[in-house]
């Protein structure tokens, strides 16, 4: 029977009856495009707080089909109900309280403190998985992901085997509660004793005391160290206690043995893949707060029309937001032939910061998050490649061009009609003709196999070279072109529009130049 999944669908496309679900290994190595995209910040920001649930190789691993993506998508859905996210916060809690009572029982040198440590954390888990089959049970659930988990959980609940286990926890805690012993204390030796039945004489005290009572007496509470450690005193009563109850001890023995292996592997895969879910919907509640917009994006198989509304770099987001500071945010569209955004314009005018909120609205899209914009359609790619300025290494035997070049065609030699490049003032280590010719040669190629892109360059001339290019411009403030807007634009480029504006605001223009030189 495959396990199911919230991440994946079951069945897998193309995977034989009885196929487990997909497996993502914990080790799973980050994309090229990661580091340059500012992407492996947005994860860390995401995953923030939950180390246990290694959630970062989760987004190493792009979906490839939309039925996919909008599975998962379904799964956010139903998790930004206020009600279904406290109950699964609520089991996962419950979840982490075993794990940390089973992480303290490895470290315990006692046999028989270690047992009852596991004893507990079985019952904590299955107090959470009842729980979370409750609320699932009365969850009126819409994806097809909640669905099956919760068909299952509750199959597994009214199982035999989890039944046993249930009544035989129960049955155990209780019988270990009854245990009643006495010490008695002589000087340093203590003998371990069944308790017999004494008088209490705690309330004949306390009635004979209560005539001398002036007014509220001082506390002497304090608080014991609650710790596990014992001691070897404490482990030899322990001992001689279970000697004494020899039938309650030997079945906690057997119930450890027997339950060894007690978690669900189904459960165990629920509990990590769930933290995927919440920690993407925390980190964009915390944006939404700062007045910002998310969306599901439609994603689609096709590529002929792509729109996207009020985007930003998510990188950018997750560090002005906190302090206050508005973040700017972008449209763009291609329709038809349009494949490729050349963004163009003033220097330090975003134009990078606008490829790298590209990038990211692919790669988050093509993992079914919800992505960094107030509205967005978007193809399916398969996979992400970034053609950024490297520092040149000293150790390298090649110069910074040839470097880059080797890097272009590695990309060339990878890509697809469906994969994204984003290029960032690429050849910008050569002359200007050479960087002119290699930037025309290297979009030529991209325009021949059809690959979007998104090029960020200062050559105005690779903004038109066909209707398959669409010039994109960042612009300045038209008072005072010494203020970036940060706004990209659709528009043609044209370089001297940049430097008519600072000509003209310190009167240099032609115009300006002849009346002040007019005789």
């Amino acid at each position: 029977m495959a396990l199911p999944s919230i991440l994946f669908p079951e069945p897998l496309e193309g995977a034989p009856a009885g196929a487990r679900a997909v497996e993502v290994p914990e080790a799973a190595a980050a994309p090229e495009c990661f580091h340059d995209l500012h992407l492996d910040r947005i994860v860390g920001a995401i995953a923030a707080g939950r180390d246990e649930y290694r959630l970062a190789p989760l987004f190493h691993r792009p979906l490839r089909d939309v039925a996919a993506i909008r599975y998962r998508q379904e799964v956010f859905r139903d998790l930004e109900r206020a009600a279904l996210a406290r109950a699964v916060a609520t089991f996962a809690e419950g979840m982490r309280r075993a794990r940390g009572q089973l992480a303290a029982a490895e470290k315990l040198h006692y046999a028989l403190q270690r047992r009852r440590c596991f004893l507990d954390a079985v019952a904590v888990s299955c107090e959470a998985i009842a729980g979370l089959a409750r609320d699932l049970a009365a969850a009126d659930l819409r994806s097809r992901g909640l669905k099956a988990f919760r068909d299952f959980l509750a199959a597994y609940t009214a199982s035999a085997p989890y039944q046993a286990l249930q009544s035989q926890t129960h049955a155990l805690l209780a019988r270990l509660a009854e245990i009643e012993y006495g010490l008695a204390i002589d000087g340093s030796r203590i003998a371990v004793q069944r308790r017999e039945a004494e008088p209490d004489y705690g309330a004949q005290v306390l009635e004979t005391f209560e005539k001398f009572k002036q007014g509220a007496g001082r506390s002497y509470a304090f608080k014991l160290y609650d710790s596990l450690d014992m001691n070897h005193v404490e482990a030899a009563i322990l001992e001689r206690v279970a000697l004494l109850f020899p039938e309650a001890f030997a079945s906690l023995s057997g119930y450890c043995e027997r339950h060894r292996d007690w978690l669900d592997p189904t459960i165990r895969r629920f509990d990590r893949e769930v933290q995927f879910y919440l920690a993407c919907l925390e980190h964009a509640e915390r944006l939404k707060s700062a007045g910002l917009h998310l969306c599901y994006p439609e994603v689609t198989e096709q590529f002929e029309h792509v729109r996207v509304r009020e985007a930003f770099d998510l990188a950018l987001a997750d560090a002005l937001a906190p302090q206050g500071i508005p973040v700017v945010t972008n449209d763009f569209e291609l329709a038809g032939a349009e494949r490729i955004l050349v963004v163009s314009g003033a220097n330090q005018g975003g134009k990078t910061t606008f490829a790298r909120m590209c990038g990211q609205l692919y790669y988050l899209a093509s993992l079914g998050c919800p992505v960094a914009a107030r509205e967005a359609q978007l193809p399916l790619i398969d996979r992400v490649f970034t053609h950024f300025e490297r520092e040149e290494q000293v150790a390298s035997l090649s110069g910074k061009l040839e470097e880059e070049l080797q890097r272009m065609r590695s990309i060339w030699r990878a890509a697809t009609p469906r994969s994204l490049i984003v290029m960032n003032e690429s050849f910008g280590s050569t002359t200007l003709s050479d960087a002119l010719y290699l930037g025309k040669e290297a979009l030529r190629w991209i325009v021949e196999r059809g690959t979007p892109c998104v090029c960020v360059t200062f050559l105005d001339e690779l903004a038109c070279l066909g209707p398959r290019t669409v010039s994109m411009v960042s612009t300045v403030d038209p008072r005072d072109p010494a203020i970036r807007t940060f706004k990209i634009l659709r528009q043609p480029a044209d370089g001297l529009a940049y430097a008519i504006a600072i000509a003209q605001k310190y009167r240099l223009s032609y115009r300006d130049l002849k009346e002040r030189l007019a005789p």
